[in-house]
């Protein structure tokens, strides 16, 4: 695909079942699962590697975010310098997330390993936001939520894959079993990028010219507008900041305190893989529930649920954590970003969506950032129990910040009645 042609092909309308939400959905076991949240799956096994206190561990969790924030921030801003490059940027992004997996599965200190996290989590940042606006283009507007659960779905594919492979990446008697398991992960990344490419360029048509863009400065202004303005969309990515900032304490600490409980590696794994099973469901679910009430009451439930889920390690029973871990996949693992995306995409212009989804992700990203440091200090006072258990208040607040957000939409909705 040339540049020009890139810059005015439109993608033909499709239902959300279509090769291209398959493929993107597969990339999103890599960008999510694989990338980003099998770190934590992973840390007993590399803390064995490479040493280091949970502490530190964290911290690395820490950098992968602040390149996830420095990702979102600057994508808009290369949209704005190459415009109408988008497919090259995604496909530059995706194959080169596969290549940075690998190289992390050869980090033999923390430095190098945090090298490596920063890059996986500036590239993984290009990709979300770039496959989401790539792929939901191609779907009928009616069908977009749906077809953001399928696509977010793939996260849950990707943790349900990890925890499976958890007996042999993260068993004391395999001591590079890790590094295995991510150079797998990467070169199904490359894979996976080269499917969604030649998929997209199947879907693409109507070459040049047949629908014209606005420019992408004003659409980056327009999405500041939107969604920093306390009368539009600020209180959904408030919570869509909480909700990140919850949630990543949760994934990153329940494996390492399940471990640290006497739990078997095996078991251990296979909670993991609950958790994306679990996921699989909350993906179809979530994204028929935000089809059939686009609201931020819908979203709030999911929060309030999980809320309750993360709340479970508190009780220091195993049982409780276990079910609670399931209770988190499956209403309120996949449920908050696939309908804030959907959300999104029903109520910005689609000029400004890509600008305004990688603002929102910025302000996730933000709360992964501040996450790990404060799920760490946690651990390192109080034990991995605290760690875990806290990442409930958060998730908590996420919610309240959602169902503001369904009120003030009642509330509009209402006045122009």
């Amino acid at each position: 695909m040339t540049a020009a042609t890139e810059q005015g092909a439109v993608l033909e309308m499709r239902s959300a079942f279509n090769p291209l939400t398959l493929w993107a959905s597969l990339l999103f076991a890599v960008i999510l699962g694989f990338s980003r949240l099998s770190y934590g799956m992973l840390l007993p096994g590399i803390q064995r590697a490479i040493g280091g206190s949970y502490g530190q561990l964290g911290t690395l969790g820490t950098v992968n975010f602040i390149g996830y924030l420095a990702g979102t921030l600057s994508l808009p801003l290369l949209i704005a310098r190459f415009p109408g490059r988008r497919a090259a940027m995604n496909r530059a992004s995706c194959l080169l997330l596969g290549l940075t997996l690998i190289g992390s599965a050869f980090s033999g200190r923390l430095v190098q390993l945090g090298l490596w996290r920063l890059a996986t989590g500036w590239l993984s940042a290009f990709a979300t936001v770039l496959v989401l606006s790539i792929a939901l283009d191609a779907v009928r507007p009616e069908e977009r939520g749906t077809a953001s659960g399928l696509i977010w779905l793939g996260g849950s594919a990707g943790i349900l894959l990890t925890g499976f492979l958890a007996p042999f990446a993260i068993d004391p008697a395999r001591l590079q079993g890790w590094r295995h398991a991510w150079a797998l992960m990467g070169a199904f990344g490359i894979v996976a990028a080269c499917g969604f490419e030649l998929s997209a360029r199947k879907a693409a048509a109507h070459p040049a010219g047949s629908r014209p863009e606005p420019q992408q400065h004003d659409a980056s202004e327009r999405a500041y507008r939107l969604l920093l303005s306390p009368k539009k969309h600020l209180l959904l990515v408030a919570s869509y900041f909480f909700f990140g900032w919850g949630y990543i304490i949760y994934f990153t600490y329940l494996i390492p305190y399940v471990t640290s409980k006497g739990v078997p590696t095996l078991y251990a794994g296979l909670i993991w893989s609950g958790i994306g099973f679990a996921g699989l469901f909350n993906g179809w679910i979530g994204g028929k529930a935000i089809d059939r009430w686009p609201s931020g009451h819908t979203l709030a439930i999911g929060l309030a649920l999980g809320t309750l889920g993360a709340g479970g390690a508190i009780f220091d029973e195993m049982w409780v954590t276990v079910m609670g871990a399931a209770g988190v996949g499956l209403v309120s693992f996949i449920t908050p970003p696939l309908m804030t995306t959907a959300l999104l995409r029903r109520q910005v212009p689609h000029h400004a969506y890509a600008a305004c989804l990688s603002l929102a992700t910025a302000f996730f990203a933000s709360g992964q950032i501040i996450g790990p440091i404060v799920g760490g200090a946690a651990v390192e006072r109080y034990g991995l129990q605290a760690g875990v258990a806290s990442s409930a208040i958060f998730m908590a607040i996420a919610a309240a910040l959602a169902a503001w957000y369904g009120r003030q939409q009642r509330r509009e909705r209402a006045e122009q009645a």
